[in-house]
C-alpha cells in the first residue's frame, strides 16, 4: 500500500472548497460539505467544519421561501453537524425541509426530481445528432427522476430518522432507495442509468460513471444509519453489493473509470475513482464488501484518484455539471477540467475512508 497523503496537499484539496460559490443549492453540494467534514476529521482542524456549520446556519436563518433546487440541500451532513454541535436551530430547519421535501409528488417510492425536466434535459454535448422522436422530448419531456438524487433524498430521510426518532424517515428512506433501483437500474448489469422520465416510462443513459458515485454512496448512507435487521434494509443492501460488483468489473488496470464505465470510447473522467475509492472503502469497513475482492480495488481507486490531484490540491480531469440527454453520445463529450464540489469533495472523503479502513486493519493486526 502507498503511505499516507501529504497533509498540505490535502489541505490545498479542502481549501478549494471553501472557495467555492455555493448557491445553496446546486447539485454536487452534498458531496462538498461531506468533503469539508472529512478535511477537519483528517487535518485536526475544526476550520472545515466550522465552515459548513455557519453557511448551514446562515442558509437556516432565510430557509423559506423554498427554491427551485432545494432538494439538493446536503441534507445528510446538515443533520451530522446538527448532531455534533446540539445546534436546536440548524435541527429545526433541517426538519422544515425534510417536511417540504417529502411532500412531492412520488413514483414507485421515489420523490419526483423535476416535474418539468426541462430544468435538466438539454442538446448534447459535442452536437450530437438526436432523431426526431428525442428531439420532440427537448421540448416536452414531462417529470424525471434522477440518479443523483439518490444521494441527497434518502441518506437525508433516515438521518432524520436518527436526529428525530422517528422512524417513519428510515421506512421512507429504505422505501425510495430501492424505488431508485427499480425505477433506474439495470438488471442485466446492475448499473444505473442517469434518468428515468414519466411520459415515455423508461430510462435512459445507462453507465454514466460518476452516476454510479452518487447511487452507490446513497445506498451505504443509508445502510450505516437505519439499524440492522428487515428484509427492506437487506434489499437496500443487495442493490449496493451488486452495484459494487458491477463497478469492479468495470474498473480499468489503471485504477480509473471510463466516462461511462462500459463504453472506452466515452475518455477519461476522473471523479468517478474518488467516489468509488470512497464507497470501496467504507464497503469494507462495514462487512458489506469482501476484501479479497475489493480491497485492492479500493487502493487502486485511491492511488488514480491521489495521482490526478495536482500540485494546487486540484482532482484534474473533473468534468463539468452533465445536465442530461436521451443520446448516450452526450456522455462521451461533457467538458473536463473542472474546479467543482463534486471533485474535491470526493477526494477527501476518499481519503477518510482509506485511512479509517487502514486504522482498522493495523488495530486487528496488533489485536488478533
Amino acid at each position: 500500500m502507498t503511505d499516507a497523503p501529504d497533509p498540505e496537499r490535502l489541505r490545498l484539496v479542502a481549501q478549494r472548497l471553501l472557495r467555492h460559490r455555493y448557491q445553496a443549492w446546486f447539485y454536487g453540494d452534498s458531496i462538498g460539505f461531506e468533503g469539508l467534514l472529512a478535511a477537519s476529521a483528517l487535518l485536526g482542524d475544526p476550520a472545515y467544519r466550522d465552515f459548513a456549520h455557519g453557511f448551514l446556519r446562515g442558509w437556516a436563518a432565510r430557509d423559506e421561501p423554498r427554491r427551485p433546487d432545494d432538494n439538493t440541500a446536503p441534507g445528510h451532513a446538515m443533520c451530522a453537524i446538527a448532531e455534533a454541535t446540539d445546534d436546536a436551530e440548524l435541527r429545526a430547519a433541517g426538519e422544515r425541509l425534510g417536511s417540504y421535501l417529502a411532500a412531492r409528488r412520488r413514483v414507485d417510492g421515489v420523490a419526483i426530481t423535476f416535474e418539468d425536466a426541462r430544468r435538466s434535459l438539454r442538446v448534447p454535448y459535442g452536437d450530437v445528432p438526436l432523431p426526431a422522436r428525442d428531439r420532440a422530448l427537448l421540448a416536452d419531456p414531462g417529470a424525471g427522476i434522477y440518479v443523483d438524487c439518490l444521494h441527497f433524498d434518502p441518506p437525508f430521510d433516515a438521518h432524520l430518522a436518527r436526529l428525530t426518532g422517528d422512524e417513519g424517515w428510515a421506512t421512507r428512506a429504505l422505501s425510495e432507495a430501492e424505488g431508485y433501483a427499480h425505477l433506474l437500474r439495470d438488471p442485466r448489469t446492475h448499473l444505473y442509468h442517469h434518468f428515468w422520465l414519466e411520459g415515455t416510462g423508461r430510462a435512459y443513459a445507462l453507465g454514466w460513471g460518476r452516476g454510479q458515485g452518487w447511487a452507490l454512496l446513497g445506498l451505504l448512507d443509508v445502510l450505516d444509519l437505519v439499524p440492522a435487521g428487515g428484509a427492506a434494509r437487506q434489499r437496500v443492501a443487495d442493490a449496493a453489493r451488486a452495484l459494487a460488483e458491477a463497478m469492479l468489473e468495470c474498473q480499468r488496470p489503471d485504477g480509473q473509470w471510463h466516462a461511462v464505465v462500459h463504453e472506452p470510447a466515452s475518455g477519461d473522467e476522473t471523479s468517478t475513482a474518488a467516489f468509488m475509492a470512497t464507497a470501496f472503502f467504507r464497503g469494507l469497513s462495514s462487512g458489506l464488501l469482501e476484501p479479497a475482492r475489493f480491497a485492492a480495488a479500493a487502493e487502486r481507486a485511491w492511488v488514480a484518484t491521489w495521482s490526478s490531484v495536482d500540485e494546487g490540491g486540484l482532482l484534474t480531469g473533473v468534468s463539468a455539471a452533465v445536465y442530461s440527454s436521451t443520446e448516450p453520445g452526450h456522455y462521451h463529450h461533457v467538458p473536463r477540467g473542472f474546479d467543482v464540489p463534486w471533485g474535491q469533495g470526493p477526494v477527501l472523503t476518499a481519503a477518510l475512508a482509506r485511512r479509517r479502513w487502514r486504522d482498522a486493519q493495523a488495530a486487528g493486526s496488533r489485536n488478533p
